[in-house]
Protein backbone atom coordinates (compact mmCIF):
# COMPACT_ATOMS: atom_id res chain seq x y z
CA UNK A 1 0.00 0.00 0.00
CA UNK A 2 1.37 3.14 -1.37
CA UNK A 3 1.15 6.47 1.76
CA UNK A 4 -0.79 9.38 0.36
CA UNK A 5 1.86 12.69 0.12
CA UNK A 6 0.46 15.28 2.18
CA UNK A 7 1.03 19.26 1.02
CA UNK A 8 3.83 20.45 3.78
CA UNK A 9 1.60 23.69 3.99
CA UNK A 10 -1.71 22.26 6.33
CA UNK A 11 -2.71 26.22 5.67
CA UNK A 12 -6.85 25.41 4.62
CA UNK A 13 -7.12 26.40 0.83
CA UNK A 14 -10.24 28.70 1.97
CA UNK A 15 -7.63 30.75 4.83
CA UNK A 16 -5.01 30.64 1.96
CA UNK A 17 -4.77 34.75 1.03
CA UNK A 18 -3.96 35.72 -2.81
CA UNK A 19 -1.32 37.46 -3.72
CA UNK A 20 -2.43 41.52 -4.36
CA UNK A 21 -2.99 42.20 -8.07
CA UNK A 22 -0.04 43.82 -10.13
CA UNK A 23 -1.30 47.05 -11.10
CA UNK A 24 1.10 49.35 -13.76
CA UNK A 25 1.70 52.90 -12.20
CA UNK A 26 0.57 54.42 -15.42
CA UNK A 27 1.02 58.44 -15.00
CA UNK A 28 -2.97 59.37 -14.06
CA UNK A 29 -3.59 56.34 -11.88
CA UNK A 30 -5.04 57.60 -8.66
CA UNK A 31 -3.67 55.46 -5.84
CA UNK A 32 -3.45 55.71 -2.17
CA UNK A 33 -0.25 54.72 -0.16
CA UNK A 34 -1.18 52.07 2.61
CA UNK A 35 0.91 53.18 5.65
CA UNK A 36 0.52 57.30 5.28
CA UNK A 37 -2.79 57.51 3.72
CA UNK A 38 -1.52 59.89 0.91
CA UNK A 39 -3.87 59.91 -1.96
CA UNK A 40 -2.83 61.39 -5.12
CA UNK A 41 -2.06 60.80 -9.44
CA UNK A 42 0.92 59.13 -10.16
CA UNK A 43 2.90 61.55 -11.54
CA UNK A 44 6.50 59.77 -12.73
CA UNK A 45 8.03 56.48 -11.74
CA UNK A 46 11.76 56.41 -11.37
CA UNK A 47 14.88 53.50 -10.37
CA UNK A 48 16.80 54.29 -7.73
CA UNK A 49 19.99 52.93 -5.98
CA UNK A 50 17.56 50.98 -3.74
CA UNK A 51 14.61 50.18 -6.26
CA UNK A 52 11.81 51.83 -7.99
CA UNK A 53 10.17 54.55 -6.58
CA UNK A 54 6.52 56.45 -7.82
CA UNK A 55 5.85 60.25 -6.89
CA UNK A 56 2.12 60.74 -6.29
CA UNK A 57 0.41 64.41 -6.56
CA UNK A 58 -2.44 65.15 -4.81
CA UNK A 59 -5.18 67.39 -5.20
CA UNK A 60 -3.61 70.41 -3.78
CA UNK A 61 -0.33 69.84 -5.69
CA UNK A 62 1.31 68.60 -3.39
CA UNK A 63 3.95 65.81 -4.27
CA UNK A 64 5.43 62.79 -2.02
CA UNK A 65 7.93 59.99 -3.32
CA UNK A 66 7.07 56.27 -2.20
CA UNK A 67 9.37 53.16 -2.79
CA UNK A 68 7.10 50.46 -4.69
CA UNK A 69 6.67 48.27 -2.28
CA UNK A 70 4.69 44.83 -2.44
CA UNK A 71 1.07 45.29 -0.83
CA UNK A 72 2.23 49.23 0.12
CA UNK A 73 -0.66 50.60 -2.27
CA UNK A 74 -4.83 50.66 -3.09
CA UNK A 75 -7.26 51.31 -5.20
CA UNK A 76 -10.56 51.53 -4.43
CA UNK A 77 -9.82 50.34 -1.10
CA UNK A 78 -8.47 47.16 -2.60
CA UNK A 79 -4.41 46.16 -1.85
CA UNK A 80 -2.94 46.04 -5.37
CA UNK A 81 1.30 45.85 -6.20
CA UNK A 82 2.64 48.74 -7.88
CA UNK A 83 4.89 47.94 -10.83
CA UNK A 84 6.56 49.77 -13.28
CA UNK A 85 4.69 50.61 -16.10
CA UNK A 86 5.77 48.13 -19.62
CA UNK A 87 8.52 50.28 -21.76
CA UNK A 88 6.95 51.46 -24.91
CA UNK A 89 7.78 50.26 -28.28
CA UNK A 90 10.37 50.46 -29.76
CA UNK A 91 10.21 53.85 -32.49
CA UNK A 92 10.06 53.09 -36.31
CA UNK A 93 12.81 55.42 -38.37
CA UNK A 94 15.35 57.29 -37.52
CA UNK A 95 17.12 57.48 -33.79
CA UNK A 96 16.78 61.06 -32.55
CA UNK A 97 18.66 62.58 -29.58
CA UNK A 98 17.16 64.18 -26.46
CA UNK A 99 17.21 67.35 -28.43
CA UNK A 100 14.53 65.89 -31.22
CA UNK A 101 17.66 65.70 -33.86
CA UNK A 102 18.75 62.60 -35.74
CA UNK A 103 21.12 60.83 -33.22
CA UNK A 104 25.04 60.21 -35.20
CA UNK A 105 26.06 56.95 -33.77
CA UNK A 106 29.48 55.78 -33.56
CA UNK A 107 31.12 58.90 -33.88
CA UNK A 108 33.67 59.99 -31.73
CA UNK A 109 33.48 63.58 -30.23
CA UNK A 110 34.98 66.35 -32.73
CA UNK A 111 37.59 68.02 -31.28
CA UNK A 112 36.34 71.19 -29.91
CA UNK A 113 35.61 74.27 -31.76
CA UNK A 114 37.35 78.00 -30.66
CA UNK A 115 33.76 79.06 -30.16
CA UNK A 116 32.39 78.69 -27.16
CA UNK A 117 28.96 78.68 -25.67
CA UNK A 118 28.21 80.80 -22.35
CA UNK A 119 25.25 80.34 -20.12
CA UNK A 120 24.54 81.84 -17.02
CA UNK A 121 25.01 79.62 -14.02
CA UNK A 122 25.41 76.40 -13.64
CA UNK A 123 22.04 75.23 -13.49
CA UNK A 124 21.76 76.33 -17.12
CA UNK A 125 24.73 74.27 -17.79
CA UNK A 126 23.76 70.93 -17.04
CA UNK A 127 20.09 71.42 -18.44
CA UNK A 128 21.96 72.38 -21.84
CA UNK A 129 23.49 69.04 -21.01
CA UNK A 130 20.42 67.15 -20.66
CA UNK A 131 19.13 67.99 -23.70
CA UNK A 132 21.66 69.20 -26.03
CA UNK A 133 24.95 67.15 -25.10
CA UNK A 134 25.26 64.85 -28.17
CA UNK A 135 24.62 67.55 -30.60
CA UNK A 136 27.06 69.80 -28.76
CA UNK A 137 29.50 67.24 -28.88
CA UNK A 138 28.78 66.18 -32.59
CA UNK A 139 29.58 69.79 -33.04
CA UNK A 140 32.84 70.04 -31.19
CA UNK A 141 30.65 72.79 -29.31
CA UNK A 142 32.08 73.46 -25.52
CA UNK A 143 29.28 75.04 -22.90
CA UNK A 144 30.69 77.07 -19.63
CA UNK A 145 28.54 79.32 -17.42
CA UNK A 146 29.75 82.57 -16.10
CA UNK A 147 28.45 83.69 -12.65
CA UNK A 148 26.34 86.44 -13.50
CA UNK A 149 25.55 88.45 -16.40
CA UNK A 150 27.67 91.42 -14.82
CA UNK A 151 30.91 89.81 -15.85
CA UNK A 152 29.86 89.29 -19.43
CA UNK A 153 31.48 92.58 -20.75
CA UNK A 154 34.99 91.34 -19.09
CA UNK A 155 34.45 87.83 -20.39
CA UNK A 156 33.76 88.77 -23.81
CA UNK A 157 37.05 91.16 -23.86
CA UNK A 158 39.33 88.21 -22.80
CA UNK A 159 37.56 85.93 -25.30
CA UNK A 160 38.35 88.21 -27.99
CA UNK A 161 35.95 86.65 -30.46
CA UNK A 162 36.61 86.63 -33.99
CA UNK A 163 35.22 84.59 -37.43
CA UNK A 164 36.12 81.31 -36.71
CA UNK A 165 35.89 81.60 -32.63
CA UNK A 166 32.30 83.12 -32.24
CA UNK A 167 30.96 83.63 -28.51
CA UNK A 168 27.11 82.48 -28.10
CA UNK A 169 25.41 83.61 -24.67
CA UNK A 170 22.10 82.82 -23.00
CA UNK A 171 20.92 84.98 -19.95
CA UNK A 172 18.47 84.27 -17.84
CA UNK A 173 15.31 86.66 -17.36
CA UNK A 174 16.46 88.95 -20.90
CA UNK A 175 13.43 91.36 -21.10
CA UNK A 176 13.12 94.99 -22.73
CA UNK A 177 14.35 97.67 -20.53
CA UNK A 178 16.12 95.02 -17.54
CA UNK A 179 19.51 95.71 -16.94
CA UNK A 180 20.41 92.17 -18.31
CA UNK A 181 19.62 93.69 -22.24
CA UNK A 182 21.51 97.04 -21.23
CA UNK A 183 24.84 94.56 -20.82
CA UNK A 184 23.80 92.33 -23.54
CA UNK A 185 23.92 95.52 -26.52
CA UNK A 186 26.86 96.35 -24.95
CA UNK A 187 28.60 93.28 -26.08
CA UNK A 188 26.44 92.24 -28.97
CA UNK A 189 28.85 91.76 -32.33
CA UNK A 190 29.04 90.17 -35.62
CA UNK A 191 30.93 87.44 -33.50
CA UNK A 192 29.06 87.86 -30.05
CA UNK A 193 25.21 86.85 -29.88
CA UNK A 194 23.31 87.44 -26.47
CA UNK A 195 19.89 85.50 -26.17
CA UNK A 196 17.86 85.10 -23.66
CA UNK A 197 14.96 83.63 -22.03
CA UNK A 198 11.81 85.69 -19.90
CA UNK A 199 12.16 83.34 -17.00
CA UNK A 200 13.27 84.37 -13.51
CA UNK A 201 15.23 81.44 -13.54
CA UNK A 202 16.26 78.32 -15.97
CA UNK A 203 13.88 76.46 -13.42
CA UNK A 204 10.73 77.76 -15.23
CA UNK A 205 12.08 76.61 -18.78
CA UNK A 206 11.01 73.17 -17.71
CA UNK A 207 7.82 73.16 -18.17
CA UNK A 208 4.92 72.63 -15.11
CA UNK A 209 3.37 69.06 -16.66
CA UNK A 210 6.74 67.62 -17.37
CA UNK A 211 7.57 67.77 -13.58
CA UNK A 212 3.78 67.22 -12.06
CA UNK A 213 2.86 70.57 -11.34
CA UNK A 214 -0.08 72.33 -12.28
CA UNK A 215 1.95 75.59 -12.88
CA UNK A 216 5.19 77.36 -11.23
CA UNK A 217 4.46 79.09 -7.87
CA UNK A 218 4.33 82.78 -8.00
CA UNK A 219 6.95 83.80 -5.41
CA UNK A 220 6.49 87.69 -4.13
CA UNK A 221 9.13 90.35 -5.05
CA UNK A 222 11.75 90.77 -2.06
CA UNK A 223 11.45 86.68 -1.77
CA UNK A 224 14.46 84.45 -2.67
CA UNK A 225 13.33 82.85 -5.89
CA UNK A 226 14.05 79.62 -5.60
CA UNK A 227 13.23 79.26 -1.47
CA UNK A 228 9.89 80.42 -2.23
CA UNK A 229 9.36 77.91 -5.31
CA UNK A 230 10.70 74.98 -3.06
CA UNK A 231 8.42 76.40 0.13
CA UNK A 232 5.30 76.64 -1.80
CA UNK A 233 5.99 73.03 -3.74
CA UNK A 234 6.18 71.49 -0.24
CA UNK A 235 9.77 70.75 -0.80
CA UNK A 236 11.06 72.38 2.25
CA UNK A 237 12.81 69.29 3.34
CA UNK A 238 15.04 70.00 0.30
CA UNK A 239 18.05 72.30 -0.24
CA UNK A 240 17.99 74.26 -3.61
CA UNK A 241 20.61 71.84 -4.82
CA UNK A 242 18.60 68.82 -3.73
CA UNK A 243 15.34 70.59 -5.89
CA UNK A 244 16.89 71.29 -8.69
CA UNK A 245 18.29 67.26 -9.09
CA UNK A 246 14.51 66.86 -8.68
CA UNK A 247 13.69 68.73 -11.35
CA UNK A 248 16.12 67.73 -13.58
CA UNK A 249 15.64 64.65 -13.36
CA UNK A 250 11.88 65.12 -14.78
CA UNK A 251 13.86 66.17 -18.16
CA UNK A 252 14.14 63.58 -20.61
CA UNK A 253 14.15 65.42 -24.08
CA UNK A 254 13.23 68.73 -25.76
CA UNK A 255 9.69 68.04 -24.85
CA UNK A 256 9.73 68.68 -21.45
CA UNK A 257 11.14 72.23 -21.99
CA UNK A 258 9.60 75.37 -23.01
CA UNK A 259 9.59 76.95 -26.61
CA UNK A 260 10.91 80.09 -25.18
CA UNK A 261 14.46 78.12 -24.21
CA UNK A 262 14.33 75.71 -26.98
CA UNK A 263 14.68 78.41 -29.75
CA UNK A 264 17.48 80.21 -28.13
CA UNK A 265 19.48 76.62 -27.64
CA UNK A 266 19.68 76.56 -31.04
CA UNK A 267 19.96 79.67 -32.31
CA UNK A 268 23.16 80.32 -30.20
CA UNK A 269 24.46 76.23 -31.61
CA UNK A 270 23.88 77.47 -35.09
CA UNK A 271 25.74 80.93 -34.40
CA UNK A 272 28.47 79.43 -33.12
CA UNK A 273 28.92 76.56 -35.48
CA UNK A 274 28.57 78.99 -39.04
CA UNK A 275 31.48 78.67 -41.44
Amino acid sequence: MRSRSYDPDLTPPWKKSAPPPEVAAEAGLVIEEVDTGFCGAVTRVERTPEGFTVTLEDRHGKLRVFPMTPRGFMIDGEVVTLVRPSAAPAPRGPLLSASGSIAVTGAKARVARAGRIYVEGRHDAELVERVWGHDLRVEGVVVEYLEGVDDLPALVAAFSPAPGARLGVLVDHLVPGSKESRIAASVTGSDVLVVGHPFIDVWEAVKPSSLGIREWPRVPRGQDWKTGVCRALGWDDLTTGEAWQRILGAVHSYKDLQPELLGRVEELIDFVTEA
